[in-house]
């Protein structure tokens, strides 16, 4: 369990540095588009959440592999960076679903909030709740799909 806590704290660690190196390039990215480019909130919201995602997710990798899960003696490094970028699309279509959600049906909808929270705030918002649920999503698929599995003598000790 002790094992489990600290994978998890690791974990934490570095998803608070992918979170921070997504959620800058999102929301700069995003701002330049909506000001420069005079696009829309949720089309410049979601270009800015790819970038961020799809940068983050190479960081990410490297970090986890090296600090969190411990690598399969069966998978190649390439077999291993494959399957982690698939899982990682999952999280970015997940990612994107729901920052359409919280902006297009949520923020967009709600003439009360749009009053309260400007554009920048509500894809802030939306960029938080959407790192969180991925965030869950992650962590399982990665340990069920990437990290050594214990040996069957270290999970229940010998047996006489």
């Amino acid at each position: 369990m002790k094992k489990l806590l600290d994978q998890i704290l690791k974990f934490g660690i570095v998803g608070i540095i992918s979170f921070i190196v997504d959620f800058v390039i999102t929301m700069l990215i995003s701002t330049l588009l909506r000001s420069a480019a005079g696009m829309g909130t949720s089309r410049a919201a979601m270009i800015g959440a790819f970038f961020g995602f799809v940068i983050s997710v190479t960081v990410n990798y490297f970090l986890s592999m090296k600090f969190v899960f411990e690598r399969r003696d069966d998978m190649g490094r390439k077999k291993e960076f494959v399957i982690f970028v698939i899982l990682s699309a999952f999280g970015l279509v997940i990612n994107e679903l729901i920052i359409l959600f919280c902006i297009d049906v949520v923020y967009m909808h709600w003439a009360w909030l749009q009053s309260w929270v400007g554009d920048t705030l509500a894809t802030a918002g939306s960029k938080i709740v959407a790192t969180g649920v991925v965030m869950v999503y992650n962590f399982v698929t990665r340990k069920i799909f990437l990290e050594k599995k214990p040996q069957e003598s270290e999970k229940g000790g010998e047996r006489a």
